[in-house]
């Protein structure tokens, strides 16, 4: 007897089961699994929130209002009497906002940034504490003794250049101390609008200080798991007084750099001290929200490193020791420099080495005489950062040679030795 031959319908179910559904079942394992991978691989692009053309001070032609349009970048703290505020026309470009939100940043476009023949733009950036006015077209923004010395100039490094036919731009973070992963991000984020705006596919980035170090991690590919892994976008990265083997010096001299610090102490210096206690005018102050745990200043605490092993701590001056290690001295208490270094990158950014299509480039001061600031005077230094921390070369892989000059570390992006080394660099082949 035969055996019933299935219908069409029944062998169209059959082969659903063996073959369609497993198939549908993998595919919607693959699609999991890529979009489990999206934060790792798909970057948003910038968002231009506002363009300003006229009425600019400081001899720009444009500045616009970025977003970095990643939610990773969040909203930092600002010290809430006022001093890590934004002020000047830099209020305005942050839409009004004195304590802007850190995915905003500002773009600042010099005269003839389109039509100055240079290919490779350059893209300057500035250190804590300064922002793209002060720190590259008029050092004298902020009056007397703002640039390091007395008496400072009107115009900058951004004329400079400008002159020498580059194209150029420059960054303004929103937050003053802000988070090192943070303005790592918006270095690739300002590049990238940059090449978009040029055609360029690399940027020249002359970095200072803490901005030096921000911008070496993202050319060493030092990121969290949202931030934008290194582009192959820089040619040159110069770096100007940069902490590259770390620095101490809030901590080397006992209770002298946190007197500028506190208030009550009558201090309004926008930095982290290494003191929660104070004595000053008869009274203890309390004040955590200055030293380097603080949300006042995340970038800060990245860039700590002992340098005792190296330079021995000033033995005369007021609570040396307890500052350093911790501990109640006669005027002071500190938690200890070793309270704070786990949250150092240092070691992490000199072990990831830089990207070896980058040249890069350290330029360092030798003179501690910065103005109304008590000098890191322990060992050879640009009144900061120590000429050997500047100098090291632990992970550059293409190192483009160094220079040791006779500024002091605020000198470093304005002097004239700095102008011309910087534009010596730039203009090699």
């Amino acid at each position: 007897m035969s055996q019933p031959q299935p219908s069409k319908p029944d062998i169209q179910t059959q082969f659903e089961k063996i073959y369609l559904r497993p198939l549908g079942l993998f595919a919607i394992a693959v699609l999991i699994l890529l979009i489990s991978f999206i934060p790792f691989f798909l970057v948003a692009d910038p968002i231009l929130e506002a363009s300003y053309t006229s009425g600019i001070a400081n001899g720009w032609e444009k500045v616009e209002r970025w977003d970095s349009n990643n939610t990773n970048l969040t909203q930092e703290s600002f010290p809430s009497d006022g001093r890590g505020d934004q002020t000047g026309q830099r209020v305005t470009f942050f839409g009004g906002d004195a304590t802007p939100h850190s995915a905003k940043f500002l773009l600042y476009h010099a005269p003839n940034w389109q039509t100055n023949s240079k290919s490779v733009p350059v893209l300057l950036v500035h250190g804590a504490n300064q922002d793209a006015d002060i720190a590259w077209a008029n050092p004298n923004d902020a009056g007397d003794y703002g640039c390091g010395r007395m008496s400072c100039p009107s115009t900058g490094l951004m004329q400079a250049l400008e002159a020498d036919d580059f194209k150029v731009f420059a960054i303004s973070y929103a937050h003053k101390n802000g988070d090192g992963y943070f303005w790592a991000q918006q270095v690739a984020d300002a590049i990238d609008v940059i090449k978009d705006k040029t055609g360029a596919s690399e940027v020249d980035v002359v970095s200072w200080s803490k901005s030096a170090f921000n911008a070496r991690m993202y050319v060493s590919d030092v990121k969290q798991s949202w931030g934008t892994a290194y582009q192959g976008d820089i040619r040159r990265l110069l770096m100007l007084g940069a902490p590259n083997n770390g620095v101490d010096w809030s901590f080397r001299h006992g209770w002298l750099l946190t007197l500028t610090v506190y208030p009550e102490c009558g201090g309004s210096i926008n930095g982290p001290t290494a003191h929660d206690y104070i004595y000053c005018y008869f009274s203890w102050r309390y004040g955590p929200e200055w030293t380097y745990s603080s949300s006042y200043f995340p970038g800060s605490a990245q860039m700590l490193k002992r340098w005792d092993s190296t330079y021995s701590l000033p033995v005369y001056e007021q609570d040396w020791y307890t500052t350093y290690h911790g501990g109640w001295g006669y005027y002071t208490h500190a938690q200890g420099i070793n309270a704070y270094t786990a949250a150092s990158l240092v070691n992490t950014v000199r072990s990831a080495g830089t990207d070896s299509g980058v040249k890069v480039h350290n330029l360092c001061g030798n003179q501690a005489d910065i103005a109304l600031l008590h000098n890191e005077h322990t060992g050879p230094s640009d009144g900061v950062v120590f000429i050997n921390s500047c100098n090291d070369s632990t992970g550059i892989t293409n190192h483009g040679g160094s220079s040791v000059i006779a500024v002091n570390h605020l000198e470093l992006g304005w002097d004239t030795p700095a102008v011309n080394q910087i534009k010596s660099w730039l203009n090699a082949p």
